[in-house]
């Protein structure tokens, strides 16, 4: 543990979607994790003991809403009516990973805002503030009425590729709607951008058609949020490579993973995969072509700013 942070009134919890995530942040802050126990009845439902005094404290909850989506959900409401009822003073939900954020608006008729429904959710249970990373949709902070800290993971997955020399690359969007965020890594590499046009005629179901750019000869390094089934990044390096490209690297800050994903990816034209720590990553999903890095050192700078009354912005 790093020197310990000298207030006693900031309080960091960890549920159960990504304790290794929060053992790091606690270190880097020099904070203990405190202490509270999950446990189940019979029939499922979640219980939940916070077993130290949060009186008139600034909580911090890190929960990721990764795979079992909706448990870890449930997990943080009961959390957060816990500290409510413990008369926590602020109630910060850390959330690296935003899960059905996807599900952002009506791209068909009677269909559900669910990125909104959980927000409404949050809410209503009593968080204060959030801290959440690279959402799927930017527009999704709109969706919350108390103060969101929108952290980016572009900077950590640009800084490793700074290291690796890389010659002559371009970074690719595997879609349009990628294409800001590829614009924001372009920058900091000093690279040109290219783009996938791909149609996607349902859902999980990528197929490419074409490519706007020149990639020829180039070291292609394909961007996304979230890697999923790993469809679209798959069929996106694929195409790449057969069109010229010399070699393709892909990146994401959420990795999913799901499915055949794993399966895809080793037999694809990928690389080398870099993805963060935003959600743990079971041992089975570990592989050769893996590079994790950590996002630790943003969330635990966030909080810390966000406990002392400091401008987050300078980490954007």
């Amino acid at each position: 543990m790093s020197n310990l942070y000298p207030n006693h009134k900031l309080k960091l919890f960890s549920l159960n979607s990504n304790r290794a995530l929060s053992e790091e942040i606690a270190d880097v802050i020099g904070l203990e994790l405190g202490k509270c126990s999950v446990s189940r009845f019979s029939d499922g439902e979640i219980q939940i003991n916070i077993e130290e005094s949060i009186r008139g404290c600034d909580v911090f909850v890190i929960q990721s809403t990764s795979l079992p989506v909706n448990d870890n959900i449930m997990e943080l409401l009961i959390m957060i009516d816990a500290l409510k009822r413990a008369s926590a003073r602020t109630i910060n939900v850390v959330m690296p990973y935003y899960g059905y954020a996807r599900q952002d608006r009506k791209a068909r008729s009677r269909e559900p805002i669910t990125a909104k429904l959980v927000a409404n959710i949050l809410e209503t249970a009593g968080a204060t503030r959030m801290i959440t990373l690279d959402l799927h949709a930017p527009q999704i902070q709109g969706f919350f009425d108390i103060p969101i800290d929108h952290l980016m993971g572009v900077p950590i997955l640009a800084e490793y590729f700074q290291t690796k020399n890389l010659d002559d690359i371009v970074i690719v969007s595997p879609d349009h709607g990628g294409v800001v965020r590829t614009r924001k890594m372009a920058d900091r590499l000093k690279a040109p951008i290219a783009i996938i046009d791909k149609r996607r005629p349902k859902p999980n179901v990528a197929e490419v058609m074409n490519i706007i750019g020149n990639i020829q000869g180039k070291t292609c390094i394909l961007i996304d949020d979230i890697i999923d089934t790993a469809g679209t990044i798959t069929l996106a390096a694929n195409a790449l490579v057969e069109n010229g490209a010399k070699e393709v690297y892909a990146c994401c800050t959420h990795p999913v993973l799901s499915g055949p994903a794993i399966e895809r990816i080793q037999h694809s034209k990928i690389k080398e995969l870099v993805i963060t720590n935003s959600i743990a990553l079971p041992e089975d999903k570990h592989m050769d072509k893996l590079v994790q890095l950590s996002v630790a050192p943003l969330i635990a700078e966030a909080i810390v700013r966000v406990f002392e009354h400091k401008s987050v912005s300078v980490l954007f």
